[in-house]
């Protein structure tokens, strides 16, 4: 069974970037390439192509920079699948099979991940029954990987849409300032009335530049009586993350030691891994030796 962190935040919060790390970290442990197989049901067989990796990363953000962060050039989008599934199609052509072989040339192979981009969103016409082919073979395909990472909207107009049924931890990305804190609040909110199931919702407080401690009190305030949710984590201000964008640099191109690296890897860890699978267990202990390998190597 596969886990699915969706990450969401207001645009410039630094969701996609932080959407990119975790995917490196995930693709840095030892967990080997999951099995290709076939799922079947009575009108559709799905197959996930021979080189499928480990991780299947889905770009639901409309403005799709996931690909570009992690150095992949999308191959085609579901929004294009879902306007062709309207299209009448010649005789003896069966609808769901176009469908289900489209999605499949949409799938952009890497070095142990997956690219599913989602592309913009609907328009005033009627999808519904091509969105509930789209969830079904969307839902077959997530459940051939170890790991989803869902780049949304602050909208999560994908999720809304029910594209796909669950999601393990929903990640609210936002700065630590009143206005990020209302940012979360109001998408805190908007995860609450989800039509799917959403197990856990966190907040990551991104480019802090103080410790918690040295927040001013006013934010703390704030946060506590407007936002009675978990926090996920904090990731510090990290210029060489400024310094790779601006070198049109992609995210495995980012220092191991990166602070803001070093962070996602800590919150992955503590709060992102549940507890009782193997596979996940080993991810744990991943993270744990290559923490002290890279202390070592450092010190």
């Amino acid at each position: 069974m596969s886990l699915t962190i969706a990450i969401s935040g207001k645009g410039g919060s630094g969701k996609t970037t932080l959407a990119a790390m975790i995917i490196r970290s995930l693709l840095a442990q030892p967990f080997g390439v999951r099995p290709c197989k076939s799922v079947s049901s009575k009108s559709v067989s799905v197959r996930v192509p021979p080189k499928a990796g480990s991780v299947l990363a889905v770009d639901a953000d409309p403005n799709s920079c996931l690909g570009l962060t992690l150095g992949v050039e999308p191959t085609g989008t579901v929004a294009d699948i879902r306007e062709d599934g309207r299209a009448k199609l010649p005789a003896g052509v069966d609808r769901l099979r176009s469908v289900e072989y489209s999605i499949q040339q949409a799938i952009t192979e890497a070095a142990g991940f997956d690219l599913l981009t989602m592309g913009r969103p609907e328009g005033p016409s009627c999808y519904c029954a091509v969105n509930n082919m789209l969830r079904k073979f969307l839902d077959e395909l997530s459940s051939q990987y170890q790991f989803v990472i869902m780049d949304n909207e602050a909208g999560m107009e994908h999720l809304s849409r029910r594209t796909t049924n669950n999601v393990d931890f929903l990640c609210i990305v936002a700065e630590p300032t009143p206005l990020g804190t209302l940012t979360a609040k109001r998408i805190f909110d908007l995860a609450e009335k989800l039509p799917i199931s959403v197990k856990k919702i966190g907040v990551i407080w991104n480019e802090t530049r103080a410790p918690f401690r040295e927040i001013p009190a006013t934010i703390n305030e704030h946060r506590a009586t407007s936002i009675e949710i978990e926090t996920f984590g904090w990731i510090p201000y990290d210029n060489s993350i400024f310094d790779n964008s601006m070198q049109s640099k992609t995210i495995f191109e980012l220092a191991d030691d990166s602070p803001a690296f070093l962070a996602v890897r800590k919150i992955l860890e503590h709060k992102l891994n549940p507890k009782g699978d193997a596979c996940r267990s080993s991810f744990v202990r991943g993270m744990r030796n290559e923490s002290r390998a890279t202390n070592e190597t450092r010190y």
